[in-house]
């Protein structure tokens, strides 16, 4: 497999070098599974990954987990990455696409450890992605159909439609779930955000990086449960607050040092900065 360099993501650069998720075969696909101690779910996140998934390699991503979610991926046959402390979300999904970078990986996808993403829903954002080779991260939304009601409470999603408003008045397109972690992304953007990542509670600030490294994306309904065990990181209303006002404030620092247009090999605009 053909490995290549970080900031080896301009559109076209890999045209050509990739299977469609159709045609790949294990090796080329990678599930990454950042987990903060999620021994309560984890094997059955893992388990449902071979079943439903099984052209994707499975790593987890142990971000410095103080129970037996190491020692259970193991256990289940996944690849496994430990920090030495915790890095928080950010950091434990950029470790993941380094690894993926590093690997010759073409497609990587986001699952999270904590039951809340089906596996069996990674059919439809590949099929998504073969159907544009154009696109470069699809996005499973929770809101996109009536079919599914996502059960979260009403100052979630309330503060999620908030930054749905947001995200799409800035990038010039409809985005109904920018905090979704369920992602599929291609070599190019595998490539950008292997090189940099937005901290604490990226994804927001990840659509925002991709638009303005000229990167397309486009998002696909899909089924999502509530967490299965565990406890959330936006757990409490303290939490919540520092949330909102965290990634709003990245927004906003963003768009005031945006330019037209990024060069490859630029610094995202929207990549907070640690300590905000």
């Amino acid at each position: 497999m053909a490995t290549g360099t970080r900031g080896d993501y301009r559109p076209g650069f890999w045209a050509g070098r990739v299977a469609t998720l159709r045609e790949a075969v294990r090796g080329t696909c990678l599930a990454v599974i950042p987990a903060y101690n999620e021994q309560a779910t984890l094997a059955d996140v893992i388990r449902a990954l071979r079943e439903r998934a099984p052209q994707f390699d499975v790593v987890v991503i142990d971000d410095g987990s103080t129970d037996a979610t190491a020692a259970i991926a193991h256990a289940h046959g996944a690849r496994v990455l430990r920090h030495p402390f915790n890095l928080g979300i950010g950091g434990a999904v950029q470790s993941g696409f380094k690894f993926a970078l590093d690997n010759g990986y073409d497609y990587c996808v986001q699952v999270d450890g904590d039951g809340q993403h089906d596996p069996g829903e990674i059919t439809k954002l590949a099929d998504a992605m073969d159907a544009d080779p154009a696109i470069d991260m699809v996005v499973g939304s929770r809101f996109l159909t009536d079919e599914y009601v996502y059960p979260a409470p009403v100052s979630r999603r309330t503060g999620i439609h908030v930054f749905a408003f947001i995200c799409s008045r800035v990038i010039g397109q409809r985005v109904s779930d920018p905090t979704s972690g369920f992602r599929l992304c291609n070599r190019r953007a595998i490539s950008l955000f292997a090189r940099d990542y937005p901290h604490d509670y990226p994804e927001v600030e990840a659509v925002m990086m991709l638009h303005y490294h000229r990167l397309r994306m486009r998002e696909v309904p899909v089924r999502m449960f509530e967490r299965g065990g565990g406890m959330s990181s936006l757990k409490g209303s303290g939490k919540s607050a520092y949330y909102m006002i965290k990634v709003l404030l990245a927004i906003v620092v963003g768009l005031f040092r945006a330019r037209p247009a990024v060069e490859p090999g630029d610094e995202a605009p929207v990549a907070a900065a640690h300590g905000i």
